[in-house]
């Protein structure tokens, strides 16, 4: 395909699409491609380029592109029907498979994102406790609603943690409904936690927030002081469930939370998400008590899809093999450890973070690498677009967002051909006049 028509293909999605985009995705011009074909760790453009993939379809593709397994399973189950819009026999092993692996789980409840998993989470919290307010992180992001919009993205303000919507069209009353902390700041979050206790229904966290390892002790003070307040804790694992390990941050941390969310690597590409909880709080989704007071509505039209189910299941069986995570988390060690090797090398100023095959790059003078969002606004974002941009260049697609990812797929070979180009970049120069 010529660049005229990959041009015109361009020209198309601006005309039917807000912005020519599927999302809020946001990419240099010049790595705005159209993507037609993935295999394994590759992705294929419309005009037959080929790029190595680290952002894994935003954490969703944790075992690759068009695994053999997962490809299989939902043609098997399409030809056996792709939608019944009530119980299926994939939903109910998915289901199981889930309270098996994760510590919290006695009951599921399916939806069809991770951000309607988020957002019936905390429905499902101020049912059960009969308090109204949520308190989140400043910078976490948990999907596209109203609650999850709060403070995502804030500007330094003098307005220390005031809750600030990220879209507009977002009702002025969400701001009093939300009470906003710092990540990785126990002594704060904990106080707040307990000024807001009478009214709290929910913390909800991403134990790996963003890129942001939780500082020891951190979850466990959350753990500790919401059980102590009569308040949920909620984890936000649409990206750390089933990929940290089988059990997720739960397990990882070995912090057990009141309820969770799911999405991403659950389906392996494919439209899932759960909220998952002890029976006594996801009872009350339960539709025989409709009428009744505390009576939760969790429902979709295409909740517990049975491709989507089907997928998940196929996901779940490789990674439950044995040695997957190990191999999976030692890979991503050995990436940060190169990486920053290489910009030691070449005096680039640069921390790398790795939480098992999640990564990311800071450019930044700073000694250690952010562990907040204050913290993370201070390195230098345009230098790492220019980063990804020069990686791009070379065949590897490395979207200048929060993370990257690995998947059980990539391959020491693939780790060389990044450290390879990051080697060829920085030896240009990069990083050195806008750091001077």
């Amino acid at each position: 395909m010529t660049d005229t028509e990959v041009k015109r293909f361009k020209e198309r999605a601006a005309r039917v699409l807000p912005g020519g985009l599927l999302g809020d995705g946001m990419l240099p011009p010049r790595m705005q491609i159209v993507h037609a074909s993935g295999k394994g760790s590759r992705m294929f453009s419309i005009d037959g380029r080929e790029y190595l993939d680290l952002t894994c379809g935003g954490g969703a593709l944790i075992v690759g592109h068009a695994h053999p397994a997962v490809v299989e399973a939902v043609c098997r189950q399409a030809e056996r029907g792709s939608h019944f819009h009530g119980l299926n026999d994939r939903a109910i092993e998915l289901a199981e498979q889930i309270v098996d692996a994760v510590p919290c789980a006695e009951v599921v409840r399916f939806t069809s994102s991770g951000s309607e998993a988020t957002f019936f989470a905390l429905r499902l919290a101020r049912a059960h406790t009969e308090k109204r307010r949520i308190l989140k992180f400043e910078g976490a992001y948990h999907g596209h609603h109203d609650y999850g919009l709060m403070s995502v993205t804030p500007p330094d303000s003098s307005a220390w943690l005031k809750p600030r919507p990220d879209s507009s069209g977002i009702p002025k009353e969400i701001e009093d409904l939300v009470v906003i902390a710092p990540y990785n700041d126990t002594e704060t979050a904990c106080r707040l936690i307990e000024e807001h206790a009478k009214d709290l229904a929910a913390v909800i966290v991403e134990p790996v927030q963003r890129a942001f390892e939780p500082k020891p002790g951190f979850i466990e003070a959350l753990r500790e002081t919401t059980r102590k307040c009569g308040v949920l804790l909620i984890f936000d694992e649409v990206v750390t469930g089933f990929r940290l390990a089988y059990g997720g941050a739960q397990q990882f941390f070995n912090v057990v939370p009141d309820l969770a969310t799911y999405g991403k690597a659950l389906g392996a590409g494919y439209p899932v998400g759960a909220v998952v909880g002890s029976t006594d709080i996801m009872k009350l989704a339960d539709p025989s008590r409709k009428g009744k007071v505390d009576y939760a509505y969790v429902s979709g039209t295409l909740f517990g899809n049975p491709l989507g189910c089907a997928a998940g299941l196929a996901a779940l069986s490789e990674l439950s093999k044995p040695g997957v995570y190990d191999r999976m988390n030692a890979l991503g060690d050995k990436l940060a450890a190169g990486l920053r090797a290489q910009f030691a090398k070449y005096g680039v100023p640069a921390q790398v973070t790795v939480v098992g095959s999640m990564f990311r790059v800071f450019f930044t003078r700073e000694p250690a690498a952010p562990q907040t969002y204050r913290e993370n606004r201070l390195a230098d974002q345009n230098l790492f677009v220019q980063f990804a941009e020069e990686l791009f260049d070379r065949g590897i697609f490395m979207s200048p967002r929060p993370k990257s990812f690995l998947s059980t797929v990539h391959t020491e070979a693939d780790l060389a051909m990044l450290l390879e180009a990051t080697s060829t970049v920085c030896a240009t120069g990069f990083g050195q006049v806008v750091h001077a």
